[in-house]
């Protein structure tokens, strides 16, 4: 690639800084940029931690350092559709939507409208370009690979944003963060959903919704417990619910199968292999596609997940006015309406879509 002028987006953590680093040291002019997407008392302790990390890699690398703040566009595009996921019973996944709407969108614009050719990030994914055709394929480090949760980033943006350590092995990018002298080449990688950091996500959410306790019922309707608010839970969880010690009753722990809003009820089943925990199929809605779709047909074979780090499965893939239907070689388990079904052809990321339900 010949020298271009790249913004990175900078997390303070040790991924974007090295993929600063190793775009400097291939001669581009490399600007750091950081993003503020909330504002909070309690966030701002760990983002200004964050921001300083980032600030001090620009320093040693002795380029340009800003910092951008998101947090209106954050708030009215992601966590206000984040909170109405919520309240409809669904699991949402905040970190793909950001990918979708912040990073790949705003924060892109951003880059351009800055005179950057490009954008540049911290992911483990890779860009590969096939007759002009940009798509997205999985990284090098399977056990790191991000491509879930850039699956609906557009299908354009593929054409401005380079991901330079996909083809590292995450102990290679730590190795090199201390070849570089970073002072962040030992910190800790970040667990936390984007915006929360590493606080609770049940206390965070409580600021924000108004907390309705109900019953707790088995499969069958008997009253086992009650829960504190339904959007506390997820399909399969089984920490956190306070059941146990009843008579005539096994030990087995008990999971989450379905959340009834209409009547502020949690359905939850004993024991790991319950037969209603698994199913054959799903059906989806909102497909986002990365690669033509033409070229596949109503009909194709495919491997997908429907949980980041899930082991690749394989699926029957059916489209039909907009609707996405998958039916699995495996039955999986708890599948979560709100979560994405993230495709993939070999190492393509095609696409993905919202999951509306599971099917028998």
């Amino acid at each position: 690639m010949q020298k271009k002028h790249i913004i990175v987006g900078l997390s303070g953590g040790v991924d974007s800084s090295v993929t600063a680093c190793l775009l400097k040291k291939q001669g581009h002019h490399v600007t750091g940029v950081y993003m503020k997407n909330w504002d909070d008392d309690q966030a701002q302790c760990t983002s200004l931690s964050d921001e300083q990390d980032a600030k001090h890699v620009c320093e040693q690398l002795d380029i340009d350092f800003s910092t951008v703040n998101f947090s209106k566009d954050y708030m009215d595009k992601v966590f206000a559709h984040m909170l109405s996921d919520l309240k409809k019973g669904h699991t949402p996944n905040p970190d793909i939507l950001c990918n979708q709407e912040i990073k790949f969108k705003v924060l892109l614009d951003y880059a351009l409208k800055n005179n950057a050719e490009f954008l540049a990030t911290g992911h483990y994914a890779n860009i590969e370009s096939t007759q002009g055709n940009n798509k997205l394929m999985m990284a090098k480090d399977q056990n790191k690979d991000q491509t879930y949760f850039l699956s609906r980033m557009p299908k354009e943006a593929l054409n401005k944003v380079l991901f330079p350590i996909g083809n590292h092995q995450k102990s290679e990018i730590r190795e090199l963060a201390k070849q570089f002298k970073l002072e962040n080449a030992l910190k800790k990688d970040s667990t936390g959903i984007c915006f929360i950091g590493e606080r609770k996500f049940s206390d965070f959410i409580s600021d924000y919704l108004l907390n309705k306790p109900g019953i707790i019922t088995d499969e069958v309707g008997k009253p086992i417990g009650k829960h504190n608010g339904l959007f506390y839970y997820t399909i399969g969880q089984r920490k956190g619910l306070g059941i146990g010690g009843m008579q005539n009753t096994p030990e087995d722990p008990w999971f989450v199968i379905k959340k009834d809003m209409q009547n502020n009820t949690l359905i939850c089943v004993q024991g790991d292999k319950h037969p209603a925990l698994y199913h054959h199929g799903l059906s989806a809605q909102d497909i986002h596609w990365l690669i033509n779709p033409d070229d596949l047909g109503d009909t194709f074979e495919a491997k997908v997940r429907i949980r980041h780090r899930q082991t690749l499965q394989n699926a029957k893939i059916t489209i039909q006015n907009n609707q996405l239907t998958a039916h699995f070689e495996t039955q999986q388990r708890a599948i979560a309406p709100g979560q994405s079904i993230v495709m993939y052809i070999g190492q393509c990321c095609i696409g993905s879509a919202i999951i509306e339900k599971p099917l028998n």
